[in-house]
């Protein structure tokens, strides 16, 4: 199915961007747990648009309201629902698209597989399909949070040509990241990030960027060998997300200029438990979780929504050109942080309730 995630914490998400309402069922949530709107919507308000003049100018509250699956402030077990109500629409800003595709989007690609499409905005492939996402990746993050003392922490490590040097992963807080409207812990890299995000705004263009994430405190041996390695189940979700081009955990990319007599992570006692020294495996060995911090990187491309006039051709393959309508973020980056936490939430969750089924 594939509006569903997970297969013990499953999450379905369900609507398009300009339909009356998105939202999400999550299935598998376990009882008792104390959850209400607020919980949810904190992480909502940092996925909404209309934050910053870095992002959309589309205003949505986004406000999430919880249907069933909660009474009493306590989780049943049974399905969690929630929606959150689609205000502020302009279908009208895309009536060139029933005859254009616009370059680099999924207009084309849904048009040949379904034979049919949204008739405004990019329909599910929008990112305004994530917030279903954010919204049952906050129950999940509550339960790790609850129950295994999980922090998973995101944040904008580089913006085009920007990067930002790595933070203390064992310090940095959500509070840090959101400091500045870009959410880069780092004050000097987070104001020459927003000068780039602005020059390509006042440009009518667009930039890419990075967000790097930790989970802490995920426990030892998560990780389904051969086929559902944690390191592959994370690159899934976060791949799955709208206009993400590039994953790697640990060392990645750079481990494989390096000698495996420099790349590994020899074993020391930690406290009660065994350790790494280092951490190029990124908190996995094997698929598997090894009680390290979890670090991984997601590259995202730039929106694909421009103010340009850009040459191309219609369906029918007539040479024309599009100025894109619509209202799209600059750079998706600052707005990608909770995606990106709750996507992990997702997956560790699940993971940590596939693992308990192995328990006496």
């Amino acid at each position: 199915m594939s509006s569903t995630f997970g297969r013990l914490f499953r999450a379905i998400t369900f609507g398009e961007s300009h339909c009356k309402a998105v939202g999400v069922v999550v299935d598998g949530c376990p009882p008792k747990m104390a959850l209400s709107e607020s919980d949810v919507q904190i992480q909502l308000d940092r996925r909404r648009p209309g934050q910053s003049k870095l992002t959309t100018d589309r205003d949505e509250a986004d406000r999430v309201i919880l249907l069933f699956g909660v009474d009493s402030r306590m989780t049943l077990g049974t399905p969690v629902a929630m929606m959150v109500h689609n205000k502020d629409q302009r279908p009208g800003d895309y009536g060139e698209m029933a005859f254009v595709p616009r370059p680099s989007h999924a207009d084309y690609t849904y048009q040949m597989k379904y034979g049919i499409r949204a008739s405004s905005g990019g329909g599910r492939s929008s990112a305004r399909e994530t917030i279903g996402r954010v919204a049952a990746g906050a129950i999940a993050e509550k339960f790790l949070r609850d129950v295994y003392g999980v922090e998973i922490v995101a944040w904008v490590s580089g913006v085009g040509e920007t990067s930002a040097p790595d933070p203390d992963e064992s310090a940095v807080t959500r509070a840090m990241v959101d400091d500045s409207p870009v959410r880069c812990p780092d004050a000097g890299s987070a104001a020459a990030m927003s000068d780039e995000i602005l020059a390509a705004r006042e440009a009518s263009d667009s930039v890419g960027g990075v967000v790097s994430c930790i989970c802490r405190n995920a426990p030892v041996g998560l990780g389904e060998p051969v086929f559902d390695k944690l390191e592959a189940a994370l690159a899934q979700a976060m791949l799955s997300i709208p206009a993400t081009k590039g994953f790697e955990i640990g060392s990645g990319f750079a481990g494989a200029r390096m000698r495996g007599s420099a790349h590994n992570d020899p074993f020391v006692r930690k406290g009660g438990r065994l350790g790494t020294r280092t951490n190029f495996s990124g908190g996995v060995q094997g698929g598997i979780s090894n009680g390290e911090p979890i670090r991984f990187r997601v590259a995202f491309k730039p929106p694909a929504t421009i103010g340009q006039a850009q040459s191309t051709a219609d369906f029918e393959g007539n040479e024309t050109t599009l100025a894109a309508k619509g209202r799209h973020d600059p750079c998706v980056v600052p707005r990608a942080v909770p995606i990106v936490e709750a996507m992990a939430a997702l997956v560790l969750a699940d993971m940590a309730l596939i693992q308990k089924t192995r328990q006496a």
